[in-house]
């Protein structure tokens, strides 16, 4: 499989890992030489309660047997995009009652970027250094990363940089900017909290030259950082909020979420502000609801910090300087990107599934599934300390 793997489908590095997936069930991947992989990724914090999740499964095979796509966005009044759209809207502090459903978290940054300007009539948007908000070419736009843009330019123009928890840098905030887009919390740069009130001050910053601040909560959402969302751990509301990834228990979708009156403005001069084909999609909008219905009622929030806990317990080593993030979205910092590359690629080989982060180069991604037990926390940190001993002994 692998072999048809590299000829036929396009690839996004040159060295991917190339595990031959046949199977995967809860916290576990299964692949075609007969071994079971322990996965603390969780498909890049978007498979939320592990793989195949029950009441997720049998959400989506109920919704298989009524009907699937039947009509672009925002025309016919459908059950499972109404029903996670109102369970969303109830369990969201005000403005943000009003979701707007898509395909991905890139396309829920793209239609964030629209009703700023849409909504402000101004043009500049502000984004983080070291922040990453997906690959589209407005996505992209917000990237200060010379080498990754440098071959797709020209980009989405207006786009200037702060420095996240750069107190100082909020008076490039001004009467010209449309919105400020921030991670809650750095991803790619290194799951970097915000400190001292930042965010808070962000946003009184934002309200006092008109502009609007968009959090891009599409790795921290939905329970993984013991809140339902991330920045609810901070005492800010965003305008407009972006989601994905763990949102729809594994199948592929985003939203953005902002007040009434803002997304009102989408649906008028022009009409059709914005459109998608597939969003809202009933299969995905049924596991959409499905998961958010199980994360709001078990206790997987509350244990998600028992679960960090834990995770900071055992990662203790000589090689990693410090575990950062909040509840099941941590990485371990170890000593080099050599080191971290070989953490990676060793933990593979027994059967531990771990990844990089997009720019922190000595960070150790460890995202893991909000169902994952105290039992597989331990087997797993076990491996890593292993692999770790045995870098440290032949150094």
């Amino acid at each position: 499989m692998n072999k048809d793997f590299i000829q036929y489908q396009a690839q996004t590095t040159p060295h991917p890992l190339g595990l031959e997936v046949i199977d995967a069930k809860g916290s576990y991947v299964y692949t075609s030489d007969g071994q079971k992989h322990l996965d603390f990724v969780a498909g890049v914090s978007a498979t939320s309660l592990g793989h195949c999740y029950p009441a997720v499964i049998k959400a989506i095979k109920e919704q298989a047997d009524k009907y699937l796509h039947v009509m672009v966005y925002g025309e016919y009044a459908q059950a499972p995009a109404v029903e996670f759209s109102k369970l969303l809207a109830q369990n969201l502090p005000n403005p943000l009652n009003k979701v707007y459903l898509v395909n991905s978290g890139t396309e829920a940054i793209e239609g964030s970027l629209k009703l700023a300007r849409r909504a402000t009539r101004r043009t500049q948007i502000l984004a983080a250094k070291n922040a990453y908000h997906g690959n589209t070419m407005g996505s992209l736009s917000l990237m200060n990363f010379e080498e990754r843009q440098k071959p797709f330019r020209p980009l989405v123009g207006d786009v200037d940089f702060i420095e996240f928890n750069n107190e100082e840098d909020l008076n490039q905030i001004t009467e010209k900017t449309a919105a400020v887009i921030l991670e809650t919390i750095q991803g790619g740069g290194g799951f970097i909290q915000p400190k001292n009130n930042y965010l808070k001050k962000v946003k009184a910053r934002c309200e006092a030259v008109g502009a609007l601040l968009i959090l891009d909560e599409i790795q921290p959402g939905f329970g993984r950082t013991g809140k339902l969302f991330g920045f609810e751990n901070y005492e800010v509301v965003p305008d407009i909020m972006a989601i994905g990834k763990g949102m729809g228990g594994g199948l592929p979708v985003g939203a953005f979420v902002a007040s009434e009156e803002l997304m009102d403005l989408l649906s008028d001069k022009p009409k059709m502000g914005h459109i998608t084909t597939f969003g809202g999609n009933p299969l995905v909008a049924a596991a959409c609801h499905a998961t958010l219905k199980t994360i709001l009622e078990t206790a997987l929030m509350a244990e998600t910090l028992e679960k960090e806990k834990r995770f900071r317990e055992l990662l203790v080593h000589p090689l990693i300087n410090e575990v950062r993030g909040k509840g099941l979205m941590l990485a371990a910092i170890v000593d080099s990107e050599e080191i971290a590359n070989q953490v990676i690629l060793d933990c593979k080989e027994k059967g531990l599934i771990l990844f990089w982060l997009l720019f922190e180069k000595r960070a150790v991604r460890i995202t893991p599934p909000l169902t994952i037990s105290m039992e597989e926390i331990e087997e797993g940190c076990g491996i890593i300390i292993d692999v770790l001993n045995k870098i440290k002994n032949n150094a």
